[in-house]
């Protein structure tokens, strides 16, 4: 027999198959986290920010949101001097009181 003439069908690994659900999901996640984020910088009134400051205060507003659907509370007056930090720095932005490097820097997180 020739085996020009054989098909060969080459098995996939079963590392592909198993990533590619958890891929497929993670992809959903995102976008789903993307778009509440989307909305929670509009309801704020912040949609028109730069993506450069948006990346910058991400975890902040997501916190914010997440207090509001009620899965945590917080009463630490550092996250409140937080809130307010970040409150203050996207409202000079905004208002052309500063520059956009200059709330970028101010709202950097400085690591441990």
């Amino acid at each position: 027999m020739n085996n020009a003439l054989t098909t060969f069908t080459q098995k996939q690994p079963a590392t592909t198959l198993f990533a590619l659900p958890i891929l497929k999901r993670i992809e959903r996640e995102s976008r789903q986290e993307y778009n509440e984020m989307q909305e929670a910088f509009e309801l704020m009134g912040w949609a028109a920010l730069p993506d450069a400051l948006k990346v910058e205060i991400h975890n902040d507003v997501r916190f914010m949101v997440e207090e509001l659907k009620g899965r945590f509370s917080s009463v630490d007056p550092f996250v409140k001097r937080r809130r307010q930090t970040v409150t203050y720095w996207v409202n000079c932005y905004q208002d052309g009181i500063c520059s956009l490097d200059a709330a970028i820097k101010a709202l950097k997180v400085k690591s441990l």
